[in-house]
């Protein structure tokens, strides 16, 4: 069984060198220019990619290898008061769509993370940062589902299971965070 696991660990991760090394960089040009131009990275997903965005924006506002100033990463998941108060209120797919609008200005970046790319939340959220002159990326798997070309780069990891999809998602993101790194 862990044999079984760390092989596909490593096919996914060789399928992503093969074909996403391009969307890869241009994600962490895009992060790494939002930044510079003094603007700020919002970051949002639910489960376990909830848990990614907040591991994102943390390596932003904290650091990730090397000492540097802090910088403007926002993860929308992680106010309760505001998640649970635009749930009750709107329904639960607003609670990151209400959250931009409120807090994202033109020149900002959106990264929506969503293992299957059909989070209905998530989805929103894009249409949310587009209309605000937002730009984004997004993070997902499979197919791409819905958010297949919502995005202006969309990093569709090459695999059906939801665990190496979330284990790559991580992975890329760290690499942005390397990126941002390299900035300072």
């Amino acid at each position: 069984m862990v044999l079984e696991e760390l092989n596909e660990h490593y096919h996914t991760i060789k399928k992503i060198i093969e074909v996403l090394v391009a969307d890869i960089e241009a994600g962490s040009k895009l992060i790494s220019t939002t930044i510079k131009n003094g603007n700020k990275v919002l970051i949002a997903g639910n489960g376990g990619s909830a848990a990614d965005a907040q591991h994102i924006a943390a390596e932003l506002t904290g650091r990730f290898v090397k000492e540097r100033k802090p910088l403007p990463g926002i993860a929308l998941t992680t106010d309760t008061s505001a998640i649970t108060a635009i749930a009750n209120d709107y329904g639960y797919d607003f609670v990151f769509s209400r959250q931009l609008e409120a807090l994202a200005q033109p020149g900002d970046l959106f990264i929506g993370i969503s293992t299957s790319g059909n989070s209905e939340g998530i989805l929103k959220a894009f249409q949310s940062a587009q209309k605000l002159n937002c730009r984004t990326i997004g993070l997902t798997g499979k197919d791409g589902g819905k958010m297949k070309g919502m995005c202006d780069v969309n990093i569709i990891v090459p695999s059906n299971t939801t665990a190496r999809i979330q284990e790559m998602h991580i992975l890329i993101g760290h690499i942005f965070c390397k990126a941002v790194d390299n900035l300072f």
